[in-house]
């Protein structure tokens, strides 16, 4: 799980006229709510929580509070009744998404010691505690008709596993949208000529995710490989060592070139402050920066497995996606179609570049090429399959309208053969089989990337979605 500064609003309601009426009620309540800030802030540690909010006056403060402290997520636990003139103004005022807890602080209500309480005002206060669900409506009716996005959590305070699992994940959901919104995503080079697919309009990528695109040239990371010392370089092929299976006939020139290029990469990320990168260019004619760009892909590998994604052939779309997964802690490596297996019902996927080795199948292995395929240069490239089990495929698309949308498959990485060319590739294997996966996919016009990440995690995308106010297409 990534670092982000993510920060959650809590409020209860309630109403005020009831407090006088049923002696503890309030008191029963508050400590309710306490009771979610703590296993929010178990969750994630920054919990705004602003109390019970049981008039308007309260609301207007609550709404003032959020957007002073910068909260990017509200949960709104519903206790018991209360006007829905007690919430509106929290939420019109922070101006960010609206998580409604109606959870009840047991799984029923105990009717025989309920019906045996002789004070019906005393019974009358019992259940008001239990009455979470009473106001719901109401709070919806309002929200739509005041044009705020809503979503709803139903369940239990305690013993409730599937409950807290959906609100652990609208947090996670939360978090990574935080984490796009700051990103700095480097693009340097430019686009691969003729890949149309893979255009972007860079504006909308601000319009949904947020965050910064830098412009890089090539030239500056040329020019920070001159300043790169003897033994930098040293200790950086002794990490590849450690961190790869480096074949017998990878050169140590190869190494070192390829060292040297990491080394720059680490000091234009930490120039840039960047968070992913998308990346290509060809160099020709310009030797220095041909010889950076053709030994970049060990550097940009480790920078990948390291919390910064990086994208080949200038796929920004992809590097958002790859971003996205790799903020969940699902990793995110570069793919795309590679070949079908009609025989064994599996789609071979994978990709030329960098690939992100925490994920990996055992260790990644690096081989010399003597040529990349469709691309000036040679040098060292790295060969790895994603470690067999559950994974989630994500592409983020540009439809034709120029919004984006977000389209998940979830999948087996399944052991089996592989081509052992020196690039990424895994077998895949979809519950609605190959040939489906692959119509079905191609059907909402994707780009040819795409980025896939262990485990299923389609439900964390979905609400990342809600959140970001993206449509979100899950395959299968």
């Amino acid at each position: 799980m990534k670092k982000s500064s993510l920060k959650i609003g809590l409020f209860g309601i309630g109403l005020d006229a009831y407090w006088e009426q049923f002696m503890g009620l309030k008191e029963r309540l508050e400590g309710y709510l306490s009771i979610v800030e703590k296993k929010l802030a178990t969750i994630h540690p920054s919990v705004v929580n602003v109390g019970l909010i049981d008039n308007a006056d309260k609301a207007f403060e609550a709404g003032k509070k959020f957007r002073t402290e910068d909260v990017d997520i509200i949960f709104l636990y519903v206790t018991t009744y209360a006007l829905s003139s007690t919430v509106l103004p929290v939420v019109q005022r922070a101006k960010v998404p609206v998580i409604v807890l109606n959870l009840a602080p047991e799984a029923s209500i105990d009717y025989v010691s309920f019906n045996a309480m002789t004070d019906r005002a005393k019974m009358t206060g019992e259940w008001l505690a239990y009455c979470s669900a009473c106001p719901v409506p109401e709070i919806a009716n309002v929200f739509n008709r005041s044009g705020i996005i809503f979503h709803q959590v139903t369940g239990m305070l305690h013993h409730d596993d599937e409950c807290w699992k959906e609100i652990n994940e609208w947090v996670e959901a939360a978090r990574v949208a935080n984490v796009m919104q700051y990103n700095r995503m480097g693009c340097m080079g430019h686009y691969y000529s003729g890949m149309l697919d893979i255009y972007t309009d860079l504006t909308q990528q601000y319009a949904h995710f947020g965050g910064h695109i830098e412009i890089i040239e090539v030239d500056e990371l040329a020019a920070l490989r001159r300043t790169i010392s003897d033994k930098s370089v040293k200790e950086r092929v002794e990490l590849f060592y450690t961190l790869f299976d480096v074949q017998q006939d990878c050169s140590h020139e190869e190494l070192e070139r390829a060292a040297k290029t990491s080394v720059a990469l680490d000091e234009l990320v930490k120039q840039y402050n960047l968070g992913s990168m998308a990346y290509y260019y060809k160099g020709t004619g310009i030797a220095e920066n041909e010889d950076t760009i053709s030994s970049i892909i060990l550097g940009n590998s480790l920078l990948t497995a390291n919390g910064i994604p990086v994208a080949g052939e200038y796929e920004i779309k992809n590097a958002q996606a790859m971003k996205i997964m790799d903020s969940f802690g699902a990793g995110g490596s570069f793919t795309e179609y590679y070949a079908m297996d009609f025989k064994d019902d599996v789609v071979l996927m994978g990709h030329d570049g960098p690939g992100h080795i925490a994920i990996a199948e055992g260790k990644t292995k690096v081989k010399p090429l003597q040529v990349y395929h469709g691309k000036t240069g040679r040098g060292l490239s790295v060969e790895m399959s994603v470690k067999n089990g559950p994974v989630t495929l994500l592409s983020v698309v540009e439809k034709v309208n120029g919004k984006l949308m977000l389209l998940v498959a979830e999948a087996e990485s399944v052991p089996g053969p592989i081509l052992q060319i020196g690039n990424t590739n895994s077998r895949y294997k979809f519950s609605i089989g190959a040939r489906k996966f692959v119509n079905d996919w191609n059907s909402h016009g994707p780009a040819h990337h795409c980025a896939v990440g262990i485990g299923h995690i389609h439900s964390k995308i979905e609400k990342l979605g809600a959140l970001l106010n993206m449509d979100v297409v899950k395959v299968c």
